[in-house]
């Protein structure tokens, strides 16, 4: 598939609790909430993602693999009004995400394995991961929940998060319910993944108001850890 999209660049850190409350509290005076959130600033992600039998994504993340691709499925809220596919691609920090939207009875068909419709679909990415569920075996592997309270800056396209209680249904099938059933992920209570996103540059005040003794930038899958129990 070819290419039209613009790579960003994309940071994530590890951060505690109370991390979260000083770091939000300064982000605060300058940023404002995601339009797209709820009355409390946030709101929920479920993210279906595909692999195949040899655990090809979770592979190439693992190993470090510098470019490096994974297919999704998403929705928020627990709605099913609207569901997107989504590719994304990763080179080293840099990121790009392509996305099209399904139907809700197109997804439930994708789901139960009934993918003969793909093929002719009128969006590429639709097609695209037809091509790949047959060539490379992709199948859903696993549901990944968390909620997410998003912040945006216009200068730069900045976009910082705060992602937590990170959810998986790795022993549990069945996608796309009315009531999950996944379990915590999260070794200690509290703890969540700030993320920050933007273009060309990140401004010197958003910079600055991030700064915080003790938490360094790494490398973190949400996928990665939904799945480290197998």
């Amino acid at each position: 598939m070819e290419l039209d999209g613009k790579y960003r660049h994309e940071l994530k850190y590890k951060i505690h609790f109370s991390e979260y409350l000083a770091i939000r509290q300064r982000l605060r005076s300058v940023m404002r909430s995601d339009p797209h959130a709820g009355a409390d600033g946030t709101y929920q992600i479920r993210s279906i993602y595909f692999d195949n039998v040899y655990d090809k994504a979770l592979r190439e993340k693992v190993d470090g693999i510098q470019k490096r691709e994974k297919f999704r499925i998403r929705y928020y809220n627990d709605r099913f009004s609207l569901i997107t596919l989504e590719k994304k691609i990763k080179h080293n920090s840099l990121c790009m995400k392509k996305d099209a939207e399904i139907t809700e009875a197109e997804c439930r068909a994708l789901l139960s394995g009934d993918t003969g419709w793909m093929l002719g679909h009128s969006e590429e990415l639709v097609r695209e991961l037809y091509c790949k569920m047959k060539s490379q075996q992709l199948r859903p592997r696993v549901l990944v929940s968390y909620k997410r309270e998003p912040y945006v800056y216009a200068a730069g396209n900045v976009r910082v998060t705060f992602d937590s209680n990170i959810r998986t249904t790795l022993f549990h099938r069945d996608f796309l319910e009315n009531q999950v059933r996944d379990i915590e992920t999260e070794e200690v209570p509290g703890d969540m993944i700030l993320e920050v996103k933007f273009d060309e540059f990140l401004p010197e005040i958003i910079a600055c108001l991030l700064q915080t003794e003790g938490i360094r930038q790494q490398a973190f899958s949400k996928y990665g850890a939904c799945r480290k129990f197998g």
